[in-house]
């Protein structure tokens, strides 16, 4: 017979704290309803002594007013213990949700970070083998010695993301801040996407926008998201980086045309190792610190990202940074 769905999703260590909680519950409702009949009792042989040895007419009517008053006192001492006990129920549960997910997205960062550490690897020890064992024209050399420099570069990009966020989580990351020139540090970070990546970024930029912000680290933050967009756009991405001005504000948008971001995503995507699917089917590369490490270096420069919806398809991330 088949296990219902609910048994199925949930760790048996949940399910053994659910019959825990029920129990304790259950038991709670027996021993509340033991004490009301114990009062009950008492009040009966109190009441029959009183007419045995006639006492005062109005003693019957005081013994039921303080059974009466016992009675709420258990009553509110049990509500009380359920409310403390729901309250300790839904914190708990939340707890070992909120445990049960970074487990799960350490899991796939150890898949993805895995594969994404020997692919590079694996390529360049390929070409190197290749140069070392075959006679090859000047021209298929170099074809070779470029691929093998762009997975050496991807390495390494994926080598200072994981000791970025080794920084970050350690607060030691520490940022040199200086007034520069956003518009000219874009523009010559687009030049250099474009002759190393080969496509073609658009998108309208104004020009001689200053902000005070570090240069490496802005470079870190268009690095991870001109490269977020190119992997989620799809076969023939479209990348577009615009650039404006917004009262005291330079808003700086990364938009592409892929498969965008679910509303519910949209705040978890800069969760650290957040990616969405199971890295075991995913499709994509990365390994979820990314997004992680572009929000923090923003809020180092002061400045503030959000997820916009980027009509009629894909994404855009907005940046907003205090003008000077």
């Amino acid at each position: 017979m088949k296990k219902p769905r609910f048994f199925e999703n949930t760790p048996r260590s949940l399910l053994i704290f659910y019959v825990l909680v029920l129990y304790v519950v259950f038991q709670s409702c027996w021993w509340y309803y033991l004490l009301l009949d114990l009062n009950s009792q008492i009040f009966d042989l109190r009441s029959s002594l009183a007419g045995l040895l006639e006492y005062d007419v109005g003693l019957e009517s005081s013994l039921r007013q303080k059974l009466q008053q016992k009675q709420w006192m258990v009553f509110g001492e049990g509500l009380v213990f359920l409310l403390l006990l729901l309250l300790g129920f839904i914190q708990t549960r939340k707890s070992f949700k909120r445990e049960t997910q970074v487990a799960r997205q350490q899991k796939n960062f150890l898949l993805s970070v895995t594969h994404e550490l020997k692919s590079p690897i694996a390529s360049v020890k390929l070409y190197l083998q290749t140069l070392e064992k075959r006679e090859l024209d000047r021209s298929k050399q170099i074809d070779l010695l470029q691929k093998a420099i762009t997975e050496t570069n991807r390495l390494d990009h994926l080598v200072e993301n994981m000791l970025v966020a080794a920084q970050i989580e350690n607060q030691a990351l520490l940022i040199q801040a200086e007034e520069m020139d956003l518009s000219g540090f874009v523009s010559a970070f687009i030049n250099e996407f474009e002759e190393k990546n080969q496509i073609k970024i658009s998108g309208k930029r104004v020009s001689g926008l200053m902000i005070q912000a570090d240069p490496l680290s802005m470079r870190s933050i268009l690095v991870n998201l001109t490269e977020n967009a190119l992997k989620y756009g799809g076969s023939n991405p479209e990348i577009a980086i615009n650039l404006s001005i917004d009262e005291n504000h330079v808003v700086l948008q990364i938009c592409d045309q892929g498969i965008g971001i679910a509303e519910e995503e949209r705040q978890r995507v800069f969760d650290k190792f957040y990616r969405s699917g199971n890295e075991e089917t995913r499709q994509t590369k990365g390994t979820g610190l990314g997004l992680f490490i572009v929000k923090y270096l923003v809020g180092l420069q002061s400045g503030s990202i959000s997820v916009l919806n980027n009509t009629p398809k894909g994404s855009t991330f907005e940046l907003r940074f205090k003008s000077i």
